[in-house]
């Protein structure tokens, strides 16, 4: 079908209460991180992808209608070139607080902190968002940040004003709705995988895997 929205923003804005929005709104199903942990024969794609070779993108995303979060919006522009017809939406989240919540969260994973993970779905998430993306400086607060705000910058100014939405998750389903064309749900915005949510479940793997090696 061809993805019908690309998922600019950031992992940690909002991405997997986002998924779940747009899947609610018909607009899916949406490809995030969690579908490479679900089809681990894609691992080897994006890490080709990094390599910067050819990637068939109608294969790697067929049956899905929209794409978010990482490893995706690291090539959002070669996914709104290759879907013209697709809507570009730019998740955001206040900077210092979008830091804090990689670092607690998906950063730990990144560094090793959790297992049960595999190494090539680790080898290829570090090259694509620790190497890649922020020059393997994550940890220099300022870097991270630096880097965060030009991407967010760079999308705004690459893409159209009519095909992109700037959009925070506190601003609930008005704006997401009236951007697809779709009617506001009868139900609240999809609020998941907080920051206390998944330190939490961090925090549990990391005891868990304290205990087996112990």
């Amino acid at each position: 079908m061809g993805l019908r929205l690309v998922g600019a923003g950031f992992g940690r804005t909002g991405t997997l209460s986002l998924k779940l929005a747009l899947e609610t709104l018909g607009v899916g199903p949406c490809y995030h991180m969690l579908e490479v942990r679900r089809n681990p024969d894609h691992v080897s794609l994006w890490s080709r992808a990094a390599d910067g070779e050819p990637v068939d993108w109608d294969a790697l995303f067929a049956g899905y209608a929209a794409a978010v979060d990482w490893p995706a919006c690291r090539f959002w522009r070669e996914l709104a070139e290759r879907y013209p017809e697709s809507r570009v939406l730019l998740s955001l989240r206040d900077p210092e607080d979008w830091y804090d919540s990689v670092r607690q969260t998906i950063y730990r994973v990144m560094k090793g902190e959790v297992s049960g993970i595999a190494s090539d779905h680790l080898d290829m998430v570090r090259k694509l968002v620790l190497e890649q993306t922020f020059g393997g400086r994550f940890e220099d607060r300022a870097h991270a940040i630096d880097v965060f705000r030009r991407h967010n910058q760079e999308v705004q100014e690459a893409v159209a004003p009519g095909r992109l939405l700037v959009f925070e998750a506190s601003q609930g389903w008005e704006p997401l709705c009236a951007f697809l064309g779709r009617p506001v749900p009868d139900e609240p915005y999809p609020r998941v995988n907080t920051r206390e949510q998944t330190g939490a479940m961090l925090e549990a793997a990391v005891r868990n895997a304290d205990r087996r090696g112990a």
